[in-house]
């Protein structure tokens, strides 16, 4: 990663006397202004005295009154146009034009060596002089820095900045290779972090930068300041192949990546806890680009399980991915059939969570986390019936809570696409688009308030995107992000046939039948195998039992031995559905359904009376051991206790 990211921006080299060399130069220069200055003034002083000292004494005293007013206008222009950051440098800047000017007349009328003039221009020069020494010292404090300039914010965004007609402090906070972030104080009382905002194209123009260089959030805590980053958009040119999972076996609940920013750090994205929108116009990469860097993530994640649909284009975008998915519907009918089943079970998983006193999901739950994928959102909803619509909407106020995120992907998120209860709901992914009205749609208000132009995208640079939710920081939802491509050919081009190949590899090695699962989600689950998802993660189960019934070794390490057991006969192969049929061979053998003696109910009532049986024997606390008598005289097995 470090050694990709390195490559995409071409660095000058330039050697460290050169630098030391330019710096001090530079600094003289500076430092010798004000007296360079001063003895400008002395001569301009000299020449108007002797020019003076030669015209008649009424043309002397015009002369006087109009240089007179003269200082009192470049005074004034002084005042009004200083940009110097803060009251004391803008007092100062004035001061000197006035103070400077009235020696200028002094001596033009008096002579430039006379005592007073001659004594106020060595002395009071001098002070002035050393003033503006010490202001630009102390301005040039971090010139010493290797390999910096001053401050390279307040030198850059300032300049920039002021040109666009701002008074601002900028003050770097850090800065790498290929960023440049820092903390931007604006007048108080006078401007506002949104009228930063509102100026960035404008000190974009006024720096020289490419459009989307500048990107600007809001200080939570002061309104008259702002941070900022300063990144180069062009290195988001060209495509970024794609690395590999980034947490592995790790859970749902750690960051997805799936992309990274302008600044070339790597995307921090947490899908749990709320809805997701993709949009984009056909070409932009929010299938390829967003469905496959996303479920490339989620299907590597121990306690997660993807149910897809797409109805329009099939197996064409979710096909190379369909080993990894949980279940993947492509008619109307499969459709209609998934968010049957997963509305019907929302309230199940809701009652589980909150017995363990959960008003959310969490990790460890006991709960595989659902994300429910809809390619081509209102092709779907529009199958639906006016029933169906309002449980898909019901069921989206509610999944979120039972442990589920829904993300709609779609080209256009317009009234007629997308339900407005709905898109109220959903966090915000947006490619690129045909233009600013469309981008409407695709942004939050907050990411069209700072500036986020995927029109300038459209379709020519798939995988670009900007993205605002929960976990996406306020400084980075106006930041572009540009998503992996997952198939490179020799040139460093996309390429469908490997891109095809390295996600069906992918699928294949995260299948999901072989990621243990809650029984609700195996209840739903339709793998492409005709097998089902496994409803008790053997390892986990393992784990439990030993922490649970730490004394009971007659159970101990059960899910390992049977899982190294042999096959006893590996020929007999059956689906879920198949016919069973009864064995010719053994004319006495009879298959029967086990007789269920208790109903679900009566199973319940039986286990609370048992416990409080425990209770009332002064137990607080019980094992599974404890509930043995509940399997030994009832048709409860020890798995169901």
């Amino acid at each position: 990663m470090a050694t990709r990211s390195k490559e995409l921006v071409p660095v000058d080299v330039e050697s460290s006397l050169q630098k030391v060399a330019a710096q001090g130069v530079s600094k003289l220069v500076t430092l010798a202004s004000p007296w360079v200055v001063g003895l400008l003034l002395f001569g301009v002083g000299s020449a108007f005295h002797f020019i003076l000292d030669t015209d008649d004494p009424a043309v002397a005293s015009w002369t006087a009154f109009l240089m007179s007013v003269g200082v009192i206008v470049l005074t004034g222009v002084t005042y009004g146009q200083s940009h110097a950051r803060g009251p004391w440098g803008k007092t100062h800047t004035t001061a000197t034009t006035l103070l400077t000017g009235l020696w200028v007349t002094a001596a033009t009328i008096n002579g430039p060596t006379t005592v007073v003039t001659g004594r106020i221009a060595l002395i009071g020069g001098f002070t002035l002089c050393a003033t503006w020494n010490i202001r630009t010292v102390i301005r040039m404090k971090g010139w010493d820095a290797p390999g910096a300039l001053a401050d390279p914010l307040a030198m850059l965004f300032g300049q920039g900045a002021e040109r666009a007609g701002l008074a601002v402090e900028a003050r770097t906070t850090a800065a790498t290779e290929h960023k440049v972030e820092g903390a931007v104080q604006l007048e108080a009382g006078r401007q506002t972090a949104e009228d930063l905002q509102k100026k960035v194209p404008y000190i974009e123009s006024g720096i020289g930068l490419p459009p989307g260089s500048i990107t600007t959030a809001i200080d939570p805590d002061d309104a008259s300041r702002a941070t900022v980053v300063i990144s180069d958009p062009r290195v988001m040119k060209h495509p970024i192949p794609w690395p590999g999972p980034s947490r592995p076996g790790g859970s749902i609940a750690d960051p997805l990546r799936h992309g990274l920013w302008q600044d070339l750090d790597e995307v921090a994205y947490v899908i749990v806890g709320h809805h997701l929108q993709i949009m984009g116009q056909t070409g932009s990469g929010k299938s390829i680009g967003g469905a496959w860097n996303l479920l490339g993530e989620i299907v590597t994640r121990y306690d997660a399980a993807v149910f897809a649909i797409d109805i329009t284009k099939g197996t064409q975008t979710l096909g190379p991915l369909a080993e990894a998915l949980h279940r993947f519907e492509t008619t109307k009918a499969g459709a209609k059939a998934l968010l049957a089943d997963v509305q019907a079970r929302v309230k199940e998983r809701t009652d589980q969570l909150a017995a363990k006193n959960l008003q959310k999901w969490k990790p460890g739950c006991g709960l595989t986390y659902w994300i429910v994928w809809i390619e081509e959102f209102p092709d779907v909803y529009d199958a639906l019936s006016d029933k169906e619509q309002e449980a898909f909407l019901s069921m989206l106020k509610a999944i979120r809570s039972a442990g589920g995120s829904v993300v709609m992907s779609l080209q256009r998120s317009d009234y007629t696409q997308m339900p407005t209860l709905a898109r109220g709901q959903l966090a915000k992914a947006c490619f690129g688009v045909e233009s600013g009205h469309d981008a409407g749609f695709g942004l939050s208000e907050a990411q069209q308030d700072v500036g986020a132009r995927p029109e300038l995208w459209s379709n020519k640079q798939p995988g670009m995107t900007y993205w605002d939710a929960p976990s996406i920081p306020d400084e980075r939802i106006a930041m572009p992000m540009r998503t992996f491509a997952w198939g490179l050919d020799g040139r460093g081009q996309f390429d469908d046939e490997r891109a095809n190949a390295a996600m069906r590899e992918h699928a294949a090695a995260w299948p999901a039948a072989a990621k243990p699962v809650d029984e609700g989600t195996a209840a739903i689950s339709r793998l492409p195998s005709g097998g089902q998802a496994l409803a008790a993660p053997p390892e986990a189960l393992e784990h439990a039992i030993d922490a649970t019934d730490d004394e009971d070794e007659e159970v101990r390490n059960v899910a390992s031995e049977y899982l190294t057991e042999d096959d006893p006969d590996p020929e007999v192969q059956a689906g879920p559905d198949d016919p069973i049929v009864d064995d010719p061979s053994d004319p006495e053998w009879e298959f029967a359904p086990p007789e269920v003696t208790m109903t679900p109910q009566q199973r319940g009532e039986a286990l609370m009376a048992h416990i409080q049986g425990l209770w009332d024997g002064g137990a607080r606390d019980f094992a599974t051991r404890d509930l043995r008598p509940l399997w030994e005289s009832t048709d409860m097995s020890r798995a169901w206790a």
